[in-house]
């Protein structure tokens, strides 16, 4: 049996807000079109990072939160502010400082002299797009804050439960060169982020670029989706086609990282000290759907598990304390995971082939 999840409706016509006034993409052929135009209105702005923007798009679609490392001046919260542009909605910025505290980010109860009673004023995270700027500036209460709200979607004050908007997702972004006034993410809140993305500095060419494209008027990018075509793109991503095989592939890489010795890699065992949690399993399943629908696919490739699988694996592993004084990095131990576990390779007739693409061709309509 497949892990081809049951057909959900589609969301009723998007002609709310945005420059769409139909119903929205109903193959998975529009789909990608719409999604490589989004993503090429973002590269308006930034130049290369073309990895970050990417990824940004395939949280988006898989709903998950992506937490983006980089030093100061790489263009994170640029990218950000850009690809909300794009995509609609509403979108809020948060700068975490180590003076905050929880109820300045869900928000809290204010007493109301007019009316003699107290009343619950929200927080700037009712929004679809919560960039989160240097999350690691903020203290262990606040941080702690957000996990309900990453994990749950949904905040609890005063003993009410107030739901975030659909769709939602966190964007954190962190400086991973200071140590002064940081307050580093827990393990435990470091796993509720799909993705994390290492933001690298331009190559010299795109830094020509930046100079020409940035020191005039900059570009500025056009809104092209909205958030009732965001939940429908994220439904069709859902429905995307992942074979036996590739789910067993997924499988044998998070089993890799907690038991490397029963994969061929016993001198990984004293590197790993915790290996990647369930979510990753999860994680790996959902991005690599959503990235099968930005490349125009309806059915999940082994590469696609590749693509996604250092950001999804690298930063829910610990390791040993003598890997980290080696400067073994995370990165590094799944780069060796992906080459000793081997992916599955299709072995076709003619036969075959006509059979599996009558089996395994999977068109789901989706209703408007």
């Amino acid at each position: 049996m497949s892990t081809q999840q049951p057909e959900t409706p589609a969301e009723g016509p998007a002609t709310s807000e945005g420059p769409a006034t139909s119903a929205g993409p109903a193959t998975v052929a529009e789909a990608a079109q719409l999604l490589g135009e989004s993503i090429a209105q973002v590269q308006r702005v930034i130049v290369g990072q073309e990895h970050m923007v990417e990824q940004l798009m395939v949280g988006l679609l898989a709903k998950g939160h992506i937490l983006l490392e980089g030093v100061p001046g790489v263009a994170k919260t640029l990218a950000v502010r850009s690809f909300a542009t794009v995509v609609g909605g509403d979108f809020a910025r948060i700068q975490f400082t180590p003076d905050l505290v929880p109820s300045d980010i869900v928000g809290t109860r204010i007493y109301s002299a007019s009316q003699e009673s107290f009343e619950v004023e929200l927080g700037p995270v009712f929004v679809n797009f919560v960039l989160a700027d240097e999350i690691n500036r903020a203290p262990a209460k606040v941080q702690s804050a957000m996990l309900e709200l990453m994990a749950e979607k949904q905040v609890s004050i005063a003993g009410h439960t107030y739901p975030a908007k659909n769709p939602f997702i966190v964007i954190a972004t962190q400086n991973p060169v200071e140590s002064e006034g940081v307050y580093p993410l827990p393990e435990a809140q470091r796993d509720r982020f799909l993705f994390k993305v290492d933001v690298p500095y331009p190559r010299g060419n795109e830094e020509f670029e930046i100079l020409r494209r940035m020191s005039v008027s900059p570009p500025t990018p056009e809104r092209v989706l909205n958030p009732a075509l965001v939940t429908r793109l994220q439904n069709i991503a859902s429905n995307v086609f992942v074979h036996n095989l590739v789910a067993e592939y997924i499988v044998r890489l998070v089993l890799a990282s907690r038991n490397p010795a029963e994969f061929g890699m016993p001198d990984l065992t004293p590197v790993i000290q915790i290996g990647c949690s369930p979510r990753a399993t999860l994680g790996l399943v959902a991005a690599a759907r959503a990235l099968a629908l930005v490349h125009g696919r309806d059915y999940v490739l082994p590469t696609d598990v590749q693509a996604v699988a250092i950001d999804v694996m690298a930063h829910r592993m610990m390791l040993g304390f003598d890997a980290v004084a080696d400067n073994i990095q995370a990165a590094q131990v799944v780069e060796r995971i992906l080459a000793m576990v081997p992916p599955p390779t299709p072995v076709w007739n003619p036969q075959q082939r006509q059979a599996s693409h009558e089996q395994h061709r999977h068109q789901p309509e989706y209703r408007t």
